[in-house]
């Protein structure tokens, strides 16, 4: 299944991503691509799904076809985005920078941090709080309550 997506991260993945947008207003948690193959503590990831390593021709083409940074101009949909603190396959700044971009913009946004947890929000009290908030936003945007 994942090599059916390796170098294609605008293609099927970018699709499956409109899908899940539609059904339940997910966020693209990558703001900038561009540094992600340094930042990450997957060093396998960039080579993998982005063709190369980060600074191979292809992997930069790749990170710079596909970076959310560079669309924030067309960003609209409401999103919520969560991170914890001890991300280290996606950095803190990435989700802040995201957040800020779409406040900037005016797109409804909540960002919502979890110091102590990493890329999976996994601890019970956290937990609880994960899915009071995505609850509440699913709520407010494609619920009963939804405007």
């Amino acid at each position: 299944f994942t090599d059916a997506i390796t170098k294609d991260w605008g293609g099927k993945p970018f699709v499956d991503l409109l899908h899940g947008w539609k059904y339940a207003l997910k966020h693209y948690p990558i703001f900038d691509t561009r540094n992600g193959g340094y930042t990450t503590d997957e060093l396998y990831f960039w080579d993998h799904d982005f063709g190369g390593l980060p600074w191979s021709k292809k992997a930069k083409e790749t990170g710079e076809k596909f970076n959310p940074s560079q669309h924030v101009d067309k960003w609209s949909t409401p999103q919520l985005i969560v991170h914890g603190g001890k991300d280290y396959r996606l950095a803190e700044t990435e989700g802040l920078a995201a957040f800020n971009a779409l406040q900037q913009r005016g797109v409804p946004s909540r960002l919502v941090l979890f110091p102590d947890e990493n890329h999976w929000v996994l601890k019970p009290a956290n937990s609880y709080k994960w899915h009071y908030e995505v609850f509440r936003w699913f709520d407010q945007f494609v619920g009963e309550d939804a405007a």
